[in-house]
């Protein structure tokens, strides 16, 4: 899931849990600037002091929540970020989307200076807190997890296919490994009845802005030399929450190759595994915390030949295939997931203030 729609999507619920609310978006140079909905401020990258016009914005409301990602926010770095958390009266929460196991000297400073400014941070898994308070000079008691939010998946039908069907979703670029994934279907073309592989979802706006569509030409282009074109549907378009639902229901296996060792949160994983679909998965952070009891299956990063050993192991063998089924983590819906967000802004409310929005841990917090 991409960083904007966690966002919207967390926004909507704490609107729905009380209070009212509203939507500051970054958006990169030609990037789409019609406003979507609850967007009440754009911030444009590369505008003169466009922190500073974010920030007025932001504090008109009681408490901020923003999302952390590198890349996100104009300056290097996406340094911009800081001097807007330091304009804040208001408490903040901020949300850490990736935490680097080897930053630059540059991006271990700004998260250190952010984790200062702000409130109180959160990490969406274990794994991410335990490398931010090893790995950079963090106040452990700001520190709070609280896990990736699902869509009410697992609740829809499962729509009947004619055989076999291999699923990978999210935005698409470089790093997401769609090509191990190909190599291993091509390696997977005795099975009878035959495999379909679906790919769903745009390319990422930002490989857009420096590359194109290069990474996906070269998918389709591998998929021809495989001889596998025939058995690969690409689906390049949004697709909405139902959609997307009965798609992850119709899927035997959902494959997420990825090539990172850094991703230690992972909204498309999250997502199948609630949705009580069988995950294949490379070793990233996530998969291992999530998946490494026996809830999917984790194989070495590109590595086609272990991808297609996992997949035929869940498409051949039914009581595996039952085994994952059945295993999923209890869905941590939306609704539940923005309490916790709620009672953590309702601590920061009730603390008094300190100053540039940081405020006292009460004791006896949940950490």
């Amino acid at each position: 899931m991409r960083v904007g729609t966690f966002n919207a999507a967390l926004a909507e619920q704490l609107t729905v849990v009380g209070g009212s609310g509203g939507i500051v978006r970054v958006v990169a140079a030609g990037e789409d600037l019609r406003p979507g909905p609850g967007v009440v401020h754009t911030w444009r990258a590369g505008s003169e002091a466009g922190w500073l016009h974010a920030a007025e914005t932001l504090q008109t409301f009681d408490i901020v929540v923003v999302q952390h990602e590198f890349g996100i926010y104009p300056g290097p770095d996406g340094g911009d970020i800081l001097p807007l958390l330091r304009r804040l009266t208001v408490p903040s929460i901020v949300v850490l989307h990736t935490v680097l196991s080897t930053p630059t000297p540059g991006q271990r400073s700004l998260l250190e200076a952010i984790a200062r400014t702000a409130g109180a941070i959160v990490t969406m898994t274990g794994t991410a807190r335990a490398r931010l308070l090893h790995g950079y000079a963090v106040d452990p008691g700001k520190v709070v997890v609280i896990p990736h939010g699902s869509a009410a998946h697992g609740d829809l039908p499962a729509p009947r296919r004619a055989g076999p069907h291999l699923l990978t979703w999210g935005l698409l670029g470089p790093g997401k490994g769609v090509e191990w994934a190909l190599r291993a279907v091509a390696l997977l073309q005795d099975l009878d009845p035959p495999l379909r592989f679906t790919v769903a979802g745009q390319t990422h706006p930002k490989v857009i802005a420096r590359h194109g569509e290069v990474y996906r030409a070269g998918l389709h282009r591998l998929g021809a030399q495989l001889g596998i074109a025939h058995a690969v549907e690409y689906r390049p378009e949004y697709l909405d929450e139902e959609t997307l639902g009965r798609l992850i229901r119709s899927a035997n296996v959902v494959v997420l190759p990825y090539d990172s060792t850094e991703q230690v949160t992972s909204g498309v994983l999250t997502e199948a595994v609630a949705a009580g679909v069988p995950v294949v998965a490379t070793t990233f952070p996530h998969a291992v915390e999530l998946l490494g009891d026996g809830r999917g299956l984790l194989v070495p990063h590109r590595n086609p030949a272990a991808l297609a050993t996992a997949i035929r192991r869940v498409l051949t063998d039914p009581a595996m295939a039952t085994r994952l089924s059945r295993s999923r983590t209890p869905a941590v819906r939306w609704p539940a997931v923005a309490a916790q967000y709620a009672a953590l802004a309702a601590e920061l409310l009730a603390a008094p203030a300190t100053g540039h929005g940081r405020l006292p841990r009460p004791a006896g917090s949940r950490r």
